[in-house]
């Protein structure tokens, strides 16, 4: 089993910068590719980024326009997004996602087993 936590949204302003954090534990050694998805208020879900555990390489949804990028930290074994200029159109809670399968693409919320309880990022205009 693979626990997620996620850390870092709040409320910001417009323009603003944030890092959200995943730390993952458990059967970590299972995992091939960890993302992020994001849902915003009475919207569908959506995938933002995701970057492979074993080849560092990378999955970028449209939505974001490269303001996000998606990075990690092998030694804790965490996740980041820093998300750039953010705007109102970004507000939304952001979820942590692990998968032990393997696919050429990681763009499909049911390629993954582990989800993290989201945290939320609200920004005001």
């Amino acid at each position: 089993q693979v626990q997620l936590v996620e850390s870092g949204g709040g409320l910001v302003q417009a323009g603003d910068s944030l890092i959200l954090s995943c730390a993952a534990s458990g059967t970590t050694y299972s995992v091939r590719v960890m993302g992020w998805f994001r849902q915003p208020p009475g919207k569908e879900r959506e995938f933002v980024a995701a970057i492979s555990w074993i080849d560092d390489k990378t999955y970028y949804g449209g939505s974001p326009l490269g303001r996000f990028v998606i990075s990690k930290d092998n030694a804790k074994r965490t996740l980041y997004l820093r998300m750039n200029n953010l705007g109102p159109e970004d507000t939304a809670a952001y979820y942590c996602a692990a998968s032990t399968y393997y696919a050429d693409s990681y763009l499909d919320a049911e390629l993954y087993d582990y989800w993290g309880q989201g945290t939320q990022v609200t920004v005001s205009s």
